[in-house]
């Protein structure tokens, strides 16, 4: 696939995040608290890291970039994610005390996913996920580092959450249908995603949050989104719209590169800090009270 078609959704994805403008509601305000609850823990902050796969060591350092950013997950107290690798590289990063959800690709070999999902809960993950958008390719069925992919069907989905205790987390999610879907088969959060723009001209997350909260009222199914997100700001929206968390993904990585776990604590903590200013410029006291009627949009997407 070509870099153009790529950076299409990307593109899009990007001028629609910024013609959304935010209001000020200052009078009664107060310092916001970004503190989260998610899957019954207590997290400082909604930003989450992104569930990033094959980053070796920068720099000459001991550790590679996955267990850099998880060593900072555990110390800033966020929810951790990573994505693919084998057994024994998960095993590392479980052992850095953070607590991490392990997206596992939707592999042809059905029994490799069931062998790291259940590896996963028996060295102490806090959840289990799969990233259903990287199951097709542009001559069939995607192939990830020599691993051919495979269509997942519902049942198969449903088969992954009853395997094992801990939430399951379906990645790649893009429209009200999938994100029905999820809830039915029993997943306990979505990552509204189009990883990158992976499908050409995607609709940019931030524009489908609001129809898929809706669609799931009343269900038990928290909702991430990534793509794009790189300030405070875009976290806020984020949350406005729909979310309950937001992932930063290609926002850290110059920070993980140059200086590893300092770099990505100190770029989250910055991103946490300007999302709290943005809460209190908003009459936001906590996540749970932004009001999406501080957003409005601009309809200048192309």
């Amino acid at each position: 696939m070509s870099y153009e078609r790529i950076s299409d959704a990307n593109v899009i994805t990007e001028k629609y995040m910024d013609s959304i403008l935010i209001e000020e509601r200052l009078i009664d305000s107060v310092v916001a608290d970004t503190s989260i609850e998610f899957f019954g823990e207590r997290f400082d902050s909604p930003i989450m890291t992104p569930a990033f796969s094959h980053l070796g060591q920068y720099n000459g350092r001991d550790k590679t970039g996955l267990e850099e950013y998880s060593v900072a997950a555990k110390e800033l107290n966020i929810l951790n994610f990573c994505g693919m690798m084998e057994n024994d590289l998960f095993k590392k990063i479980a052992d850095t005390g953070a607590k991490t959800v392990r997206i596992v690709k939707p592999y042809a070999d059905n029994a490799k996913v069931k062998d790291q999902m259940q590896f996963a809960e028996s060295v102490g993950a806090f959840g289990i996920g799969m990233d259903i958008d990287h199951i097709f390719g542009e001559n069939g069925l995607d192939v990830c580092v020599g691993e051919l992919m495979a269509e997942q069907t519902a049942d198969m989905l449903r088969s992954y959450v009853e395997l094992t205790k801990l939430p399951f987390v379906v990645k790649g999610v893009l429209s009200v249908s999938d994100a029905v879907k999820c809830a039915d088969i029993g997943a306990k959060a979505i990552i509204v995603s189009h990883h990158h723009g992976r499908l050409p001209y995607a609709v940019p997350p931030m524009m489908i949050l609001q129809k898929i909260k809706e669609a799931l009222k009343g269900k038990d199914v928290k909702i991430i989104v990534d793509c794009g997100i790189a300030s405070g700001a875009d976290v806020f929206k984020a949350l406005a719209l729909g979310a309950d968390a937001a992932a930063v993904g290609r926002s850290m990585m110059p920070a993980l590169e140059k200086d590893g776990v300092s770099g990505v604590k100190n770029f989250i903590t910055k991103t946490n800090g300007e999302l709290r200013y943005v809460m209190s410029f908003t009459g936001s006291a906590d996540v749970k009270s932004i009001d999406p009627s501080v957003l409005h949009f601009t309809g200048n997407l192309i």
